[in-house]
């Protein structure tokens, strides 16, 4: 029986997530495995992986044949280094000494560098709502500003409405006055 290491999608539609699976390859895509060995999420960023790299490893060994996005993930995770040290130690190149402390070097060099990405892409994003939050203080303080500039404009025009309002008044006052004055006259 032929078996795959391969991906089988879950999730909803524009949101796959998928099981990392060793399936016979005559399955479906999304059919019957043999054993779950982890899972990817792609919605992240980085992406989210975990691997059983242990079962990974026993698979390879039988002689499953990963695809080639599974075998890319493989090698992220360091299944594939981890089998090819395997074939070391059973061929008697290396003990299962140097074999594991090779494996854990690459282990933490590889988490120093996923760790690195991380801080860049927070420290990117926060420069990235630092520049918003300036451009929005910039706008508001337009905003400020022109209303303020219409307040006075507006205050002024008031000023002005008032003034020619007493003006007015006070021209129709004189009037009714002078007109008076005659009739008192006349009295």
């Amino acid at each position: 029986m032929p078996v795959k290491i391969r991906l089988q999608r879950h999730g909803k539609k524009g949101k796959p997530y998928y099981w990392i699976v060793a399936a016979d390859a005559r399955s479906k895509r999304d059919g019957k495995y043999l054993e779950k060995l982890g899972a990817y999420n792609p919605n992240t960023n980085p992406a989210t992986i975990e691997l059983n790299i242990d079962g990974a490893v026993t698979w390879l060994q039988n002689g499953a044949q990963p695809t080639d996005t599974a075998r890319a993930i493989l090698s992220y995770k360091g299944a594939l280094l981890k089998n090819h040290l395997a074939g070391g130690v059973r061929k008697g190149a290396l003990t299962e000494e140097q074999a594991e402390a090779k494996f854990n070097a690459w282990l933490e060099e590889k988490g120093s560098k996923v760790v690195a990405k991380v801080d860049d892409l927070a420290k990117a994003q926060a420069d990235a709502k630092a520049k918003a939050l300036e451009a929005e203080k910039a706008v508001n303080e337009a905003r400020a500003a022109s209303a303020v500039v219409e307040e006075e404009v507006a205050e002024e025009e008031t000023e002005a409405a008032t003034e020619e309002a007493a003006e007015e008044i006070v021209e129709d006052t004189t009037e009714t006055v002078a007109e008076e004055t005659p009739k008192a006259k006349e009295e």
